[in-house]
């Protein structure tokens, strides 16, 4: 029999990681179960995104024709500016509410992954959103002015329960389970089948809003929301929550500035390059900002071409689902089945010797596996603080292509949109719909990237800081571009939105340019101040004296 005890050799942590991943996954395999969790969780929050639009115009139009006189002559009586502006003013609130409590339950699920695991969190992200979509529907009896503030109010359940949680979890699982050279297309995948949810979702629906009532896709969310809480408590596996944290969490600080923690993976690290130097290091710091300003240009696309639609070329509820539904539909298709064979290929072609491999840097100066560790002298046991080492970064071969297919997708999608500025027919928004996908990616490129530069402690807090960024620039898109396409609609002009998205989307490549992986053979340092107990002053004039 194999030893058992203290004495028994030990299996690399990153062995039995590759052991799970290179192993062809069968149909419960814990990947392919995160990916149907994926799926019917977007499934289920892309029911209510086309009607929602839809209801704001209507009960919009409702209000405004309380204070004007009757509408008289055929057509549409709700196809003014005026109430294409307030249709539009009203989106951007509710928007801005979604993402504002998006951004605080984005935290809340961070503290639930760490306290519970993420299994029992992206179950708690499952069920608000069951709740709110029955406030949301009772908002719909009530209709004008008042339906419309319960409909934004009921966003505060997002605060426990929404898409900005549930994706970071999602992410999260597919960090820890998926070996470093596949991470980048795992999250490709992630997305493409969170993208198909989306299709199926928006489509079935608009077909529901038109065929039983407008308030029958809320009702079907909140059925589907609860099947999503059973399947996740039944399937998705179990992770220790004490894997996502480093070893240093218990010295760091308590309350609100503990829960802010995470975001501190943003800012510069310091370096160890191979000849001893110390230098600083703004590659997370850039990919942060060029993203927040990415997501600025491109975050209120699909919101722009269905408000867009509906004002140009009077699109129904059935018009707007069928045109994200391909646009969800051929993006994901792109996520799961081109895009890895893009990073794939483009990870060979960038591959070189310079970079060290995924593994601990061989030309490491500390030592990081107890196996490296020579015994040490007698003299050290009378050190009290022992120098900690510095925490490796280990870069993929060939991660740089990862970072250069981020820079050029995000300048094909805001050429893209900026196109759509040109359409004069109806069908050149399903044309526009269908071709923004090809330039997609991005996300799970940035998380690739974003993985790549941190240690492997660290994963879960750079992913829950880029997650923040996202969502920060999206409520700020949704503010920002909202009243942008408001002020436009006010003077039959709404076409010039697309024109800034694309300016602020060359913006961001700008910044992405400066943007870089760490010095290869680098190891990050830790501040000891930061993860270590303040010493006596006692204690610290005997190291100066030392």
């Amino acid at each position: 029999m194999a030893p058992t005890g203290e004495t028994a050799p030990l299996l690399g942590g990153r062995e039995c990681e590759a052991m799970k991943m290179k192993s062809k996954p069968s149909l419960f395999s814990p990947a392919t179960l995160i990916l149907f969790a994926g799926f019917i969780i977007s499934l289920s929050f892309s029911y209510t995104q086309t009607p929602l639009l839809y209801t704001f115009r209507v009960m919009v139009c409702e209000e405004f024709y309380k204070h004007a006189p009757p509408y008289e002559g055929t057509g549409d009586r709700c196809a003014r500016n005026e109430i294409d502006a307030g249709a539009a003013t009203q989106v951007a609130i509710m928007g801005a509410a979604t993402v504002l409590c998006g951004i605080t339950n984005l935290f809340v699920a961070g503290w639930e992954m760490r306290k519970y695991g993420p299994k029992k969190a992206l179950a708690i992200q499952t069920f608000f959103p069951a709740i709110r979509v029955v406030i949301q529907a009772a908002s719909l009896f009530i209709g004008a002015r008042a339906g419309v503030v319960i409909m934004q109010l009921s966003q505060l359940t997002g605060v426990w329960g929404g898409p900005a949680g549930y994706i970071l979890i999602l992410n999260t699982i597919v960090a820890e389970i998926t070996e470093p050279a596949g991470r980048t297309a795992m999250f490709g995948r992630l997305q493409g089948v969170l993208m198909l949810g989306v299709s199926l979702g928006l489509i079935v629906g608009g077909v529901i809003a038109e065929e039983f009532g407008i308030e029958k896709p809320f009702e079907a969310a909140g059925i589907s929301f609860l099947a999503c809480t059973a399947y996740v408590l039944s399937f998705v596996p179990y992770i220790d929550p004490r894997d996502l944290s480093s070893d240093n969490d218990r010295n760091k600080p308590k309350g609100f500035m503990g829960f802010l923690g995470p975001l501190k993976v943003l800012g510069y690290q310091k370096m160890r390059l191979v000849d001893g130097r110390t230098v600083k290091h703004y590659g997370i710091f850039f990919l942060a900002f060029g993203i927040f300003t990415g997501v600025l240009a491109t975050g209120y696309a699909p919101t722009l071409i269905q408000m867009y639609s509906i004002s140009a070329f009077g699109f129904t509820t059935t018009n707007n689902s069928l045109l994200m539904s391909v646009n969800c539909l051929v993006r994901g298709l792109f996520l799961m089945f081109v895009f890895p064979h893009i990073i794939s290929y483009g990870r060979l072609a960038f591959k070189t010797t310079d970079l060290p491999s995924s593994d601990t840097p061989p030309e490491s100066p500390l030592p990081t596996h107890p196996h490296d560790i020579d015994p040490l002298p007698a003299v050290v046991a009378d050190q009290e603080e022992p120098t900690k080492p510095p925490e490796p970064v280990a870069v993929t071969q060939g991660a740089g292509f990862d970072l250069f297919f981020l820079r050029w997708s995000l300048l094909i999608d805001g050429i893209i949109t900026a196109s759509s500025a040109f359409a004069a027919q109806g069908w050149h928004m399903y044309l526009v719909g269908s071709l923004l996908p090809l330039a997609s990616g991005s996300a799970p490129a940035a998380k690739g990237v974003l993985t790549e530069m941190v240690p492997p402690n660290r994963k879960a807090d750079a992913l829950q800081a880029m997650t923040f960024i996202e969502y920060s620039a999206t409520l700020t898109t949704m503010g920002v571009f909202g009243f942008v396409f408001s002020s436009f609609a006010d003077i039959g002009k709404s076409y010039l939105t697309f024109y800034c998205n694309a300016a602020v989307a060359v913006v961001g490549v700008l910044i992405l340019l400066f943007s870089r992986f760490p010095p290869p053979g680098s190891e990050m340092i830790v501040d000891q101040m930061e993860t270590e107990p303040l010493l006596s002053d006692e204690t610290e004039e005997e190291a100066h004296e030392s």
